[in-house]
């Protein structure tokens, strides 16, 4: 048979085993309770029959016999709450106020404690037995002496404190199974949230998000857990999917140009015109275009999606610029511009090196492409604060107008001066992805002005946070 969920919950269950626990160290502690007040109950009642036997023993040294005798009877038939009986030397009673000693084998002559029944006779003439304790000495002339206590209103008063010790314990128990199911159905109620709002993810709603109390517990610390991690997997989703539509739309216009030339070539070559080694190269340089466009709009969609760039790890940006710096600076060269880097060594930087590889050879791609035979090229690599470091790269071309920086680096955006050079616009896309996915910014900034009869030229930064 299945157990109420309720009963099957885990807080439940806790609640149960402390529970047990208390209920265990309570009856431990009742226990001790018990022996310690039943034990200081005993010696107090021993400590007043020793004192007054002591005191009997006392006029027994004084008067002897008759002397004990008449005390025994003086104080039996007072307010004393002993019991007293005096036995001659055969075990014959002489007096007291009790028939017999409750010892039997009583030896003599040292001191013998017994705990006893004392039967009594109530108002109503029915028997009633009340708890008692003594002790019985031989005194030296042969005689026995017995001297003892009711002890039945110590032993009840101890009976009390245990019952209301039994008592307490059961209420406990009890208001412990009560919040035990109390603080279970809350613990229930907030899980079944989150429960349903897994159940909701897995049913393909990605919109779906656990509640945030705001008393900033536990189940809120998951609840926002929670709620960061479908974030992200909303945003990972919505960037496959933006991804996948990008593809499609972006690689439609290089794909329809490759099969319309190719389509042409082939006509030319049904009639025996063109050359069909120029027209296969051509569509392989289309190709390789349609490939690096894929690849670049695929790179942008990862890093937007994931929201961070993946595999980071601490590098040197300096030996990263520097071997930038070395690739890129024998193409400038061949197409006649001065190039200069300035470095600052130990530049460290957190970062997925391949992607900000990727990120400043765009940068330094769009500045050899843009700027005219004669016009110059500087990377630099430096610590603008405390917290931050920049690649740069200025040129001496065309430059973008400050009212074009903003949608410059949106995707497949070219400028009018730059549509006489080969591209898709993805350059500086691929870039401020980078920069966002590593917490940074691209920055777009004039360059150094009229350069040679050249354009104002352009200044673009890739700023990262730095680290020791």
């Amino acid at each position: 048979m299945r157990l109420p969920r309720l009963i099957r919950s885990t807080p439940f269950r806790l609640t149960l085993l402390f529970l047990a626990l208390f209920a265990a160290a309570a009856s431990a502690f009742l226990g001790y309770i018990y022996i310690a007040t039943a034990g200081e109950v005993n010696r107090r009642a021993d400590a007043d029959i020793t004192r007054e036997m002591e005191s009997l023993e006392a006029a027994y040294r004084v008067g002897g016999v008759n002397a004990l005798n008449q005390t025994i009877v003086e104080r039996a038939t007072g307010e004393r709450p002993f019991l007293y009986l005096l036995l001659d030397k055969d075990g014959k009673r002489i007096s007291g106020s009790i028939e017999e000693s409750p010892i039997d084998d009583f030896t003599g002559p040292g001191p013998t404690w017994e705990t006893f029944k004392l039967t009594e006779t109530d108002i109503d003439g029915a028997e009633v037995k009340r708890a008692a304790r003594g002790v019985q000495e031989r005194l030296s002339g042969g005689e026995a002496l017995f001297v003892g206590a009711d002890v039945q209103e110590s032993e009840g008063y101890v009976m009390k404190i245990v019952r209301a010790l039994r008592g307490a314990g059961a209420l406990v128990i009890i208001l412990g199974l009560a919040g035990g199911v109390l603080i279970s159905r809350n613990v229930s109620r907030s899980m079944q949230g989150l429960v349903d709002v897994v159940n909701a993810v897995r049913a393909g709603d990605l919109h779906a998000r656990a509640r945030v109390r705001g008393t900033r517990d536990e189940y809120d610390e998951l609840a926002e857990g929670l709620n960061d991690m479908l974030d992200r997997i909303e945003r990972l989703m919505g960037g496959l999917r933006h991804a996948g539509d990008a593809i499609a739309h972006d690689l439609r216009s290089p794909l329809t140009r490759l099969r319309a030339r190719m389509e042409v070539a082939l006509i030319d070559a049904e009639n025996g015109k063109g050359d069909p080694v120029a027209a296969l190269e051509t569509a392989l340089l289309d190709a390789d275009g349609v490939l690096k466009t894929f690849n670049a709009v695929l790179a942008i969609a990862r890093l937007q999606a994931a929201g961070e760039a993946p595999n980071q790890s601490v590098f040197d940006a300096s030996e990263l610029a520097s071997d930038m710096a070395e690739l890129y600076e024998a193409g400038c060269e061949d197409k006649g511009l001065d190039f200069k880097a300035e470095i600052v060594p130990a530049l460290g930087v957190r970062g997925n090196r391949e992607f900000i590889a990727q990120a400043l050879a765009n940068i330094l791609d769009n500045a050899i492409k843009y700027t005219p035979e004669g016009g110059a090229v500087m990377l630099r690599a430096r610590r603008t604060s405390s917290s931050e470091l920049e690649f740069s790269v200025t040129d001496t071309g065309p430059g973008v107008p400050e009212a074009d920086r903003a949608r410059v680096v949106q995707r497949f955006v070219r400028l009018e001066n730059s549509r006489s050079e080969p591209g898709a616009g993805l350059g500086l896309s691929l870039v401020q992805a980078v920069a966002v996915s590593h917490g940074g910014r691209l920055e777009l900034a004039e360059g150094p002005g009229e350069y040679g009869g050249f354009g104002p030229g352009l200044r673009v930064a890739l700023v990262l946070p730095r680290v020791e």
